[in-house]
């Protein structure tokens, strides 16, 4: 087992930093954003690289004293109690979700006291993939961008209405909330809280070291988002308005209109490069959501269909059995597979 003190060998956590975080890892959070988030800060703190918590401190706090599994089934255990921690000792409280929305939501109920007593004492709320589930729970993010990985889009606005959701981008700040999706977008964000406090050689300190080319803007387009994007913009366009208006009634003459194409031309350009009409690259976007939504929730397929854009679920059952060779109730109970499969 890994302790976050020798992982990252904070130095006094009496710190006179002039920004300080306290992480807050949820069990089964994801090492990437986690790591990399820390790293950063990291090569901001010091002066060189000697990893000393000088102008930036962190420290690592967890509700009990039990070891924290990541999702990744690597254990690592807490600086200290979240209940033992004086919240005005730091500036942002950064709360790293749970590997699935549904468990996040399930524990925002544990996570509400700290939360909302951070939010009491005047500290930034950071939430870093599926913690976005569980500030919107607890109403936190009220009047604020959400930030939201592309995969949990449909889910997160089926489940919160009133809230506006962002899937395009990398993080969104607020003066008092900041969201972002996880992954290696958790570098960039890091980089963007730091330049809100230092000048901007400071805030990217270190990025060369990670080997990471470049700190990524907000609205940055992920290139490997659809691993069918090919190189005709009319098709990539397409494809992000599909994956955006998921649960809408659009229609693929809609999407034609709006990339400023015929419907016919844009039947064209998707069977030359992905074998498809428009259509049925749509319906597939749609099928594959259910697919891993099935799998990884326990969501009735009912609210699954409103994600999708389905008003009919014995429509959808249809639609799943052929494509897949497997009713939703089989696929629900068997153990992740390659939802391509055919």
């Amino acid at each position: 087992m890994l302790t976050a003190q020798a992982l990252f060998s904070p130095a006094s956590l009496i710190s006179l930093a002039e920004v300080r975080f306290l992480l807050l890892p949820q069990p089964g959070f994801n090492l990437l954003p986690f790591g990399g988030f820390i790293d950063k800060l990291r090569f901001s703190a010091d002066d060189a690289d000697y990893s000393n918590q000088r102008r930036i401190s962190w420290q690592v706090c967890g509700l009990t004293s039990e070891a924290i599994t990541t999702s990744s089934g690597v254990t690592i255990q807490a600086d200290t109690l979240a209940s033992q921690i004086n919240l005005r000792d730091f500036d942002y409280l950064v709360i790293f979700g749970c590997r699935s929305a549904r468990q996040a939501q399930i524990m925002a109920n544990d996570y509400a006291s700290i939360l909302r007593s951070a939010t009491g004492q005047g500290l930034t709320l950071v939430s870093v993939d599926n913690a976005s589930f569980t500030l919107a729970e607890l109403g936190l993010l009220q009047d604020h961008d959400v930030a939201v990985h592309w995969r949990h889009l449909a889910e997160f606005t089926a489940a919160y209405p009133k809230l506006t959701p962002r899937s395009e981008r990398l993080y969104s700040i607020g003066p008092k909330r900041i969201t972002c999706p996880g992954g290696s977008a958790a570098i960039d964000l890091a980089a963007a809280i730091l330049s809100r406090h230092f000048d901007v050689t400071w805030a990217q300190k270190g990025l060369a070291d990670m080997l990471v080319d470049e700190n990524r803007e907000p609205m940055h387009q992920l290139r490997s988002q659809d691993k069918h994007i090919a190189t005709e913009r009319h098709i990539s366009r397409a494809i992000v308005l599909m994956h955006k208006h998921l649960a809408s009634q659009l229609t693929t003459n809609h999407i034609a209109d709006l990339i400023g194409i015929s419907r016919r031309q844009l039947d064209r350009l998707f069977m030359q490069q992905l074998q498809l009409s428009a259509h049925q690259y749509w319906d597939e976007i749609r099928l594959q959501h259910i697919y891993w939504r099935l799998v990884n929730s326990h969501h009735p397929l009912g609210r699954l269909a409103d994600e999708v854009g389905f008003t009919d679920s014995s429509y959808l059952c249809k639609k799943i059995h052929k494509r897949f060779a497997k009713t939703a109730k089989t696929i629900r109970q068997t153990p992740p597979t390659n939802s391509n499969e055919r």
